[in-house]
């Protein structure tokens, strides 16, 4: 009769069908980790490969009119074909421009209300001082067109244009620091590394030019400030071939565009097929979004080649059209200068084109700050709504023009009237929007008599998002991206349309 084994007897080993049961402890755990990692990066790298496509089509189209759109966009037809965002970097102090409150000059210098600040959070700029006095504004306003648009005396080429603009008083942000405000103005997030606004458009609506980008950016020369960096205009988690261009000043617009000495643009065009077939055998037949992207950015390379120094050479422009821009037209990085590129680029198809000026930050000596920066930008800012109107593209071009975040009505600093600061203020601020569907001729929304909190129809930084994207036929929450297992938008879960504003 065969011994029967007892419960202290383990079972015998079948060695030679289940090796891994000879393995010591710690040869098991590695190799079981390696096995299930590269399962996880593997399910990980097909996930990306199937997430979004670069374009509808496998192949990318490399002549007019460019990339298409994604399938099923716009959703609805659209109201405006491009748009031309004149963002004033620092915070430009709305009550010193197109807010006015007379109650303010009223009680100048005396502290403020703790009923009107509330819990308000101050920056650690103002918060240690021992008084936060009312500032009235210095500058005189006046009521323009027949829309009574208040609009202060440093603006006078503005006022000219009153009845074009719709002028939002009631926007407001969480960002009372300017990394997080100007980056939350661009891409939704307060936090780098989301696709920028331009991106999000030239991803989800395609290009109207194969020869430049769809996305521009321009930026004032030789100005101080906070800095500006490549993250607002980059892409994001979507292929890099969505993010901005930026355009520089001088001889070489784009950086490392040009041939190197010796190479002609037969050979650059010889070497570039040869790559595109290298590159496209290396996917044999099934799209990679990187190397898609790598082939995409070579050919608008090639194409930006004989389009850049074309569409930037002024010299062609009536010269009554360039004076319209104010005396700094002629000098190539200038706001005016950067203006009247911008008209050019989007007779040729660009869809987003941005451009930013900064040093609106006065924390101290404001009336001259200010001064100088409307200077700088009033008359081209003016020009150029009169130059797309003129032209009759004002309809399907929307303008854009405004900073991160508002001003203080209490003093930073010194307290006299020729040289004191305002400080951060994200409760309200004021911004203008023209053509390209909006109302012309209106102010909407309203602050209190202090200029510290909105009274009347707010309109948040994801509101401001949804209603740019609704104009080009966008719906904010059907834009998304998968990225690491959630589908992103530029509006996060927020955001609604104000359709008071619409045409």
């Amino acid at each position: 009769m065969p011994a029967m084994s007892t419960p202290s007897s383990p079972p015998p080993l079948c060695t030679g069908h289940a090796p891994w049961l000879t393995m010591s402890r710690r040869e098991c755990l590695n190799r079981l980790a390696l096995g299930v990692g590269g399962i996880a990066l593997a399910d990980l790298l097909a996930r990306d490969a199937t997430a979004a496509p670069v374009s509808a089509s496998p192949s990318l189209p490399l002549t007019p009119p460019g990339p298409a759109a994604l399938p099923g966009l716009p959703h609805f037809p659209a109201k405006a074909k491009r748009i031309i965002y004149l963002f004033q970097s620092g915070g430009p102090s709305q009550l010193d421009l197109y807010d006015h409150k007379p109650l303010l000059n009223a009680r100048h210098g005396e502290q403020l209300p703790d009923s009107v600040r509330g819990s308000q959070r101050l920056t650690g700029m103002s918060g240690n001082q021992s008084s936060i006095p009312i500032a009235g504004s210095p500058f005189k306003f006046s009521r323009y067109g027949q829309s009574g648009a208040w609009i202060s005396d440093l603006l006078p080429h503005t006022a000219k244009i009153a009845d074009d603009l719709c002028v939002i008083r009631s926007m407001h942000t969480e960002a009372i620091n300017h990394g997080p405000g100007v980056t939350f103005m661009q891409t939704g997030s307060q936090i780098p590394g989301r696709p920028s606004f331009g991106s999000w458009l030239d991803y989800g609506l395609g290009s109207a030019n194969a020869n430049l980008p769809s996305f521009v950016v321009l930026i004032t020369k030789d100005k101080k400030g906070q800095p500006l960096m490549s993250h607002l205009w980059g892409a994001g988690f979507i292929p890099a071939k969505h993010q901005g261009v930026r355009f520089r000043s001088g001889a070489d617009p784009v950086l490392y565009l040009n041939n190197p000495a010796g190479v002609s643009p037969e050979n650059r065009r010889l070497a570039l097929d040869r790559l595109r077939e290298l590159h496209e055998h290396q996917f044999a037949g099934t799209p990679d979004a990187e190397i898609s992207t790598r082939i995409s950015n070579y050919e608008m390379a090639f194409n930006l080649q004989t389009s850049v120094p074309e569409v930037t050479d002024l010299s062609g422009e009536p010269a009554a059209v360039v004076d319209s821009y104010g005396p700094d037209a002629r000098t190539p990085g200038s706001f005016a200068a950067n203006c009247l590129l911008a008209r050019r680029l989007a007779e040729r198809g660009v869809k987003f084109i941005q451009l930013y000026h900064q040093d609106w930050d006065h924390h101290g000596s404001l009336p001259s700050g200010i001064k100088r920066e409307c200077l700088q930008t009033d008359q081209p800012a003016a020009a150029l709504i009169a130059d797309l109107k003129q032209r009759g593209m004002l309809d399907e071009t929307l303008v854009v023009w405004g900073g991160e975040f508002g001003r203080t009505n209490y003093s930073q600093g010194i307290t006299t009237a020729n040289n004191f600061g305002r400080d951060h203020h994200p409760r309200c601020f004021s911004l203008w929007m023209a053509g390209g569907g909006v109302k012309p001729g209106i102010t909407y929304g309203e602050t209190d008599d202090y200029g510290y909190n909105v009274t009347k129809n707010p309109v948040h930084v994801h509101d401001l998002h949804a209603t740019i994207l609704h104009l080009f036929g966008v719906d904010h929450e059907r834009l998304t991206y998968r990225f690491q297992g959630r589908r992103y938008r530029l509006t996060d879960v927020f955001g609604k349309v104000v359709n008071d504003i619409l045409t």
